[in-house]
């Protein structure tokens, strides 16, 4: 009995002095590497401005009188925004007049002497030399019917300019003086803003302002400027809702800015029910290439270290191998990866940061609802 114990003892002593067995294999979820074309779209803040912005200032100096539009509302060309006092102008109107009147009578009565004058001159009745006077006089008289008509139209111009008159249509703003103030040329009435269409400025990289070219050229187009419809915006209001109508590029500027490094664009929007009002601010949402081939992995599976980034990649004999990776844009939930791994390798999708290069694991396929973002975005994505 006492040998029988002792035997069991030492087995038991045995097998502790022997170790644990050989751990299994942790278990990993994993992804393949999908390549495939994929559009790459660019995503800019942007601005909203009035298509046209007109300074209403009046033409003439005088007292307002009367303001004839409803502050905000919509005007059209030619409509009365303002009335100056007009006696003023029209008293140097009728001053004109007359004067033009007057010259008028001068210059038939020269014509008479000159009619009557001429066969007398021929006859040697008179001198020749007082022919000579009455033409003389005819030509000062029809210059100065020419000044008389030419003040008559200058008065009739400003008492026109009296009326202070839209020239575009759009929506006014507040009137920046108020009726009884005396204003003259340099003074701001208020402003009209044409809204329909209206623009949308935003500025894009150099790298995207090339890629979009690439893009235009290769499609026949001869620069972005004249891209017509072939590069679709899409505007983001500041309430997150996507704006129905597609816009156009219709300005690009001269130069890239040498401080930010990008180029401004102004894209074209159809605001038929004036929704849309400068100040705004949204985003602008563009296809900026097509990426052929590119290789893509889930966003957990790339691990963030040191400012460098990493992958799992899980090799056929299911051990690990640790790789650096750089990323290029973000597609849903997804990176595009432009080195470091190849297309249909394995990627561990989870616990990227526990593995260790030469570890063996057990791949398993990801859980439907894993999440899509990664242990940490790359700053600036």
């Amino acid at each position: 009995m006492l040998s029988a114990v002792t035997l069991l003892l030492l087995a038991a002593c045995a097998k502790k002095q022997s170790g644990p067995s050989k751990a299994a294999a942790a278990q990993v979820s994993v992804a393949t590497v999908e390549q495939r074309d994929v559009d790459i779209y660019g995503d800019w803040v942007a601005t909203l401005d009035g298509y046209v912005n007109a300074q209403i200032q009046p033409q003439v100096s005088g007292y307002l009188i009367k303001q004839d539009y409803q502050e905000g509302s919509v005007v059209h060309v030619d409509d009365v925004l303002f009335e100056i006092d007009p006696r003023p102008f029209q008293a140097t109107l009728d001053q004109a007049e007359g004067q033009l009147a007057q010259a008028q009578a001068q210059l038939r009565l020269a014509d008479i002497n000159v009619k009557r004058d001429t066969p007398l001159a021929k006859a040697r009745a008179i001198a020749q030399s007082q022919l000579d006077n009455d033409v003389q006089q005819q030509a000062t008289q029809h210059a100065s019917v020419s000044t008389a008509q030419a003040n008559v139209e200058q008065a009739q111009l400003n008492l026109g300019f009296t009326k202070v008159r839209s020239l575009i249509t759009g929506i006014a703003g507040r009137a920046q003086t108020q009726v009884g103030n005396l204003v003259s040329p340099s003074t701001t009435l208020t402003s009209v803003s044409q809204v329909n269409p209206i623009k949308v400025y935003f500025a894009i990289s150099e790298q995207e302002y090339l890629a979009l070219s690439g893009r235009v050229k290769a499609g026949g187009k001869a620069d972005l400027l004249r891209s017509g419809n072939s590069v679709s915006l899409q505007l983001t209001l500041g309430n997150g809702s996507i704006y129905p109508y597609k816009g156009q590029i219709v300005f690009v500027d001269r130069q890239i800015n040498p401080q930010t490094g990008t180029i401004q664009i102004a894209g074209s929007f159809s605001n038929p029910q004036n929704l849309l009002r400068p100040g705004q601010f949204g985003r602008i949402k563009a296809e900026t290439e097509v990426r052929h081939g590119a290789l893509l992995i889930p966003q957990l599976a790339v691990n963030e270290l040191q400012g460098s980034y990493q992958v799992a990649v899980v090799a056929p004999d299911n051990t690990v191998q640790i790789r650096t990776v750089e990323l290029g844009p973000q597609i849903g939930s997804d990176w595009i990866i432009t080195s470091g791994i190849k297309p249909n390798e394995r990627v561990a999708t989870e616990g990227v940061s526990s593995l260790k290069d030469g570890m063996r694991v057990s791949p398993q396929q990801p859980a439907a609802a894993s999440a899509t973002m990664p242990q940490k975005k790359a700053e600036g994505q």
